[in-house]
């Protein structure tokens, strides 16, 4: 919990957002309207006689300004295949990250849509197609600066840190001992998997980042986009508990995928590892930004005696899921 609240990122006020956004040549008509985001700060920015932008302004020492620019230029390389991301808008110069005083900050065009329907075979198997060919356009090159999504990173440093600052004393031992297993299991699935190839990949595919409009799965909000393998964009859009259920889902999204990409099954070893990390780095990352006054705001159930208890009850239904053979491709 590095965040300290004296930093202007904290104090950003309506007046500095438009401002920002006038100063790189832009009218605005005085519209506001925050966004549901809490990781940075987005609003929707009024122009005059224009659409709306999207502003966001990045929250400090979270990413470099080179981590910032792979993402975006990442962006422009699948905007160039056609593909249907959102990017970020570019000056004449080519710049597409700004500042404004203490801020840095991107613009966006409003895009807007509705969540896909996971449970519709039609919305998968499209998803499954245009992921194929985020993911080529993925695998042509690294990333340079931006991180990889690894057991490390997402699992143990995640444990440490809830498990010195945020476990009640009460169940540290049990959070201790159960947190161990995981992990052992988490590196069994990945020793399964064998040597699985990284790719740039969005990082946090989930329906909320994905607006359909007009029968389209445009993609959004690239922010988590890391190196990873392909599953890791790929089973967040598989819902539900029943395995036969799971199995249809995962079919109609690797026959779309194959299309265009060719998805390696042994991956399907990582879907419930992946998982496993995911849980872990959320509680993680309340944890490491409960100093910013947005989250015990937004989030005034973490950190109780009752959120803990249903954390370990979660995790270790996780465990049995870990232990169970992987989804197959039918």
């Amino acid at each position: 919990m590095t965040d300290n609240l004296s930093q202007p990122f904290y104090q950003l006020m309506p007046d500095t957002v438009i401002d920002a956004v006038e100063s790189r040549g832009y009218l605005s008509d005085g519209r506001i309207l925050a966004l549901n985001s809490y990781e940075n700060r987005v609003y929707q920015v009024g122009i005059d006689e224009a659409e709306p932008l999207i502003a966001k302004f990045y929250r400090p020492a979270r990413w470099s300004d080179e981590q910032i620019r792979e993402e975006h230029e990442f962006c422009f390389e699948m905007v160039e295949q056609e593909l249907p991301v959102v990017a970020p808008l570019r000056d004449d110069n080519g710049e597409s990250l700004f500042r404004f005083g203490d801020y840095r900050f991107s613009l966006y065009p409003r895009r807007g849509g509705r969540a896909p329907e996971l449970s519709d075979p039609d919305h998968l198997y499209r998803l499954g197609q245009t992921l194929g060919r985020i993911h080529l356009v993925g695998a042509a090159r690294d990333f340079q600066h931006r991180p990889a999504l690894t057991i490390k990173s997402y699992g143990y440093d995640s444990v440490e840190l809830i498990g010195e600052s945020f476990i009640p004393a009460t169940l540290k031992e049990a959070y201790t001992s159960l947190t161990r297993d995981l992990l052992n299991e988490v590196e069994s699935a990945f020793h399964r998997a064998g040597q699985v190839k990284l790719i740039r990949a969005h990082g946090d595919c989930h329906g909320g980042n994905i607006l359909w409009r007009d029968d389209t799965p445009n993609f959004v909000d690239f922010d988590d986009a890391r190196m990873a393998p392909a599953i890791q964009d790929l089973w967040m859009l598989l819902t539900g508990d029943d395995r036969n259920e799971l199995q249809l889902q995962l079919n109609e999204v690797v026959e779309g995928y194959n299309e265009f990409a060719d998805f390696d099954p042994r991956e399907l070893h990582l879907v419930e590892a992946l998982r496993t990390l995911r849980m872990l780095h959320y509680s993680a990352w309340l944890g490491r930004r409960w100093d910013d006054p947005a989250f015990p705001h937004n989030f005034s159930w973490f950190n109780t005696e009752r959120y803990w208890g249903e954390h370990l009850l979660q995790l270790r239904e996780q465990f049995a899921k870990l232990r169970e053979a992987p989804l197959e491709l039918l």
